[in-house]
């Protein structure tokens, strides 16, 4: 890994400026922990009997972003990325996944999870959830992303140590 590019989140700020800049940070973490990996090393699986994967994760992640902004907010029939149906499993499938394909489909959803949330007028904004048949508010879905992504990001801490020996933020 390169030194740390991580945006930094405020010691001060408002609400919605303090939760966005902690979901970004995470976000990058994400990218951090994969920086500099091959393919191949993208694939290396945890230890046995998990499958999980530094690709796996970037390409859960897109479905998360996908399945919390654009589904919620935009369009509760959006498919999913990875799967013709409705199944968060498939992400981690990436047996002919290659990293450019998975950045560029969780970068793409980053984008648009980040046009949601800048164009929405309050954090009180409200969604339907279709997983769940209820009505979320935009504060709630950044918190539930912000916490898949530290959830997972220490999931990529192991990974990666496990890849190259690499540690850290």
């Amino acid at each position: 890994m390169t030194a740390d590019s991580r945006p930094e989140p405020p010691h001060f700020g408002d609400e919605r400026e303090t939760l966005r800049a902690f979901l970004d940070y995470q976000r990058a973490t994400l990218a951090m922990k994969c920086e500099g990996l091959t393919d191949e090393e993208l694939r290396q699986r945890s230890m046995p009997p998990s499958t999980l994967t530094l690709l796996g994760l970037v390409r859960h992640l897109a479905e998360v972003e996908r399945a919390w902004f654009r589904r919620v907010f935009e369009d509760n029939d959006a498919p999913m990325v990875w799967s013709p149906v409705i199944d968060f499993q498939a992400a981690y499938d990436v047996s002919e996944a290659t990293g450019a394909e998975a950045f560029a489909a969780w970068e793409a959803e980053v984008e648009t999870s980040r046009r949601i949330e800048r164009e929405a007028d309050s954090l009180d904004l409200a969604g339907h959830q279709p997983r769940w048949g209820e009505e979320v508010s935009l504060r709630m879905v950044l918190v539930h992303v912000l916490l898949e992504y530290g959830r997972h990001n220490g999931h990529a801490d192991f990974l990666r140590e496990g890849v190259d020996g690499v540690v850290g933020a």
